[in-house]
């Protein structure tokens, strides 16, 4: 599939960093207006509260519509997590799949024999001891020097990379995302065995990051593995 080909969501692209690595990100509202939703997802997410119900519903559907996208159709089969949350697809060990969601946005990743982590960050408040904590020391100074939006945007950009990567590496926190080093305006790059890769959007200033593993054998277990550590993690965002 060529890098950028085009969705039924209006202005959203599917992203081909690599061959076989696949992502898309876009609103929840976009996503639940023009694509059908498995009944399986609307089971899972009932009694959940309504925000909470609606990003559960986004995410797995843009899942499902970039599976059969890619070549990769999992029906109306679930889509499971494992117990840190990172999502998984029962019996179908070849496909690497990650999920985020951030204030109305959803993001999803497919990697074929491949792990993948997909992050996708709506730019907020963000303070000095946290610049300090996950940017490089001279990017954080420069960061707060600018203005408050430039300053959101510039982290946000920051922190997807470094949240893709110990996902695609079955992480979350415990993966210490902020010890990744990424510089500002990030684009691409390689980080301890695993690829990323941050396209910017002039649609959106959504920043968006996915990052992916060398092909691996998908044989490890639920969801497979990256060949680093296991997947016993703590919590992933899905």
């Amino acid at each position: 599939m060529p890098d950028g080909a085009r969705t039924p969501l209006p202005g959203r692209r599917i992203r081909t960093p690599v061959d076989g690595v696949h992502h898309l990100a876009a609103r929840n509202e976009e996503v639940l207006g023009v694509l059908p939703v498995a009944a399986a997802d609307r089971v899972a997410a009932a009694g959940l509260p309504p925000w909470r119900a609606a990003e559960h519903l986004a995410s797995r559907t843009l899942l499902r519509f970039l599976l059969r996208e890619v070549g990769e159709d999992a029906g109306d089969g679930p889509v499971a997590a494992l117990p840190g949350g990172r999502p998984y697809l029962p019996g179908r060990p070849g496909p690497g799949v990650s999920l985020s969601h951030s204030a109305g946005w959803v993001a999803a990743a497919v990697g074929r024999g491949r792990d993948v982590g997909v992050d996708v960050q709506v730019p907020a408040p963000v303070g000095d001891r946290l610049l300090r904590r996950c940017c490089l020391p001279g990017d954080a100074d420069a960061l707060a020097a600018l203005p408050e939006d430039a300053r959101r945007l510039g982290f946000a950009r920051v922190f997807t990379v470094q949240e893709a990567c110990v996902k695609a590496r079955g992480e979350g926190l415990s993966g210490r995302p902020w010890t990744v080093p990424v510089p500002l305006d990030p684009r691409t790059g390689t980080w301890n065995r695993v690829h990323w890769s941050a396209p910017h959007d002039d649609r959106d200033a959504v920043p968006v990051a996915c990052a992916w593993t060398e092909p691996v054998s998908r044989q490890e277990g639920a969801g497979g593995g990256d060949g680093l550590r296991p997947r016993t993690n703590t919590r992933t965002n899905t």
